[in-house]
């Protein structure tokens, strides 16, 4: 349904509407995105920050990494591990500058299943905040959920205070654990559950209310307020505005600036679909995963196995880019 020009002056756009019911949250490495739609937070991944990495506006952050890479020396291999470290926090300390809360920096994928590698890079990470005068507060770090890094993320959360959000987490076995685990905040991805049931199922079309990706994260956010669980569930990945208004309510939703530029120029009236109160009403049970009760859970549900490794795969590609871009310019 259009709205009248008058009307439309009155009325708040969707996306100012969503900010009273949900923290918008910029899923970019492009500072003039976050300058655009001012969002409380923002998170980043090695495929956006490859993707910013290679906008010659950016240049000077990728010459500083470099230069910060072969400043500390040793192997080649250390160098540009060093500079890809740094170059995701000089990114992260820039998106810093521009918004009041806090910024998502992840783990190299490739640690997915080395619980201790990953505690020790997330330090690494944190340590080099300190360094750019950023205290932990306003960090979080991304970790895979897999069974290690969400052991991971609970030893940084309990022992370490540091915050933590799990990625690439699509089934509810990972939602659990990570509740139980009392990391900060996860991370389900929306779009790319719909992308497994388009590709896998006869059904290419869905209705928001019927999206599978909306039916999972509404399943978990409702289970984390029915049992009061502190953990923030952030929507992500999404794949059109339909899914975002649909969870209108959720704690967090992390949004591309390409679908934060539609909703910024859309004018309906956008009702809350997410409740504390309602979530508390559902029937639901508790349970408690071990090792082994997770990885049977979670290996029972084939969209979210094939997505997990092939979102560690992805992410790993785009890490290995990123430091063959750095090589060239380390070995010059």
């Amino acid at each position: 349904m259009s709205v009248s020009p008058v009307k439309r002056q009155k009325m708040e756009s969707v996306l100012d509407q969503l900010k009273h019911h949900t923290t918008v949250v910029a899923d970019t490495g492009d500072f003039n995105a976050i300058d655009e739609y001012k969002p409380l937070d923002a998170t980043t991944n090695p495929s956006l920050i490859l993707a910013a990495a290679q906008m010659p506006v950016y240049q000077e952050l990728v010459d500083d990494a470099v230069a910060y890479g072969k400043k500390l020396g040793g192997s080649e291999e250390e160098q540009i591990k060093n500079a890809c470290d740094k170059l995701f926090v000089l990114f992260g300390a820039e998106i810093l500058k521009r918004i009041p809360g806090r910024v998502s920096t992840e783990v190299d994928a490739r640690l997915s299943f080395d619980k201790e590698g990953m505690i020790q890079r997330a330090r690494r990470l944190i340590d080099l905040y300190k360094e750019a005068g950023i205290g932990k507060d306003r960090i979080l770090i991304k970790l895979s959920s897999t069974w290690e890094g969400i052991q991971a993320g609970k030893v940084l959360e309990a022992e370490y205070g540091i915050h933590c959000n799990m990625t690439l987490l699509f089934s509810f076995a990972q939602a659990v654990a990570c509740a139980e685990a009392g990391v900060t905040l996860i991370s389900p991805f929306v779009g790319r559950i719909l992308d497994w049931y388009v590709a896998n199922g006869d059904k290419k079309t869905y209705e928001p209310s019927e999206d599978p990706g909306v039916k999972s994260v509404t399943k978990i956010y409702n289970y984390y307020k029915k049992f009061g669980y502190k953990t923030i569930v952030m929507g992500a990945s999404f794949r059109n505005t339909g899914e975002i208004k649909a969870l209108t309510g959720c704690d967090y939703l992390t949004i591309s600036p390409k679908l934060l530029a539609e909703l910024s120029k859309e004018y309906v009236k956008l009702t809350p679909t997410l409740s504390v109160k309602e979530a508390q009403a559902c029937e639901l049970e508790k349970i408690h995963l071990d090792e082994k009760a997770f990885r049977w859970h979670h290996n029972e549900d084939q969209m979210a196995v094939e997505k997990l490794s092939d979102g560690i795969r992805k992410f790993a590609a785009d890490a290995i880019k990123l430091e063959r871009m750095l090589k060239v310019d380390v070995i010059s």
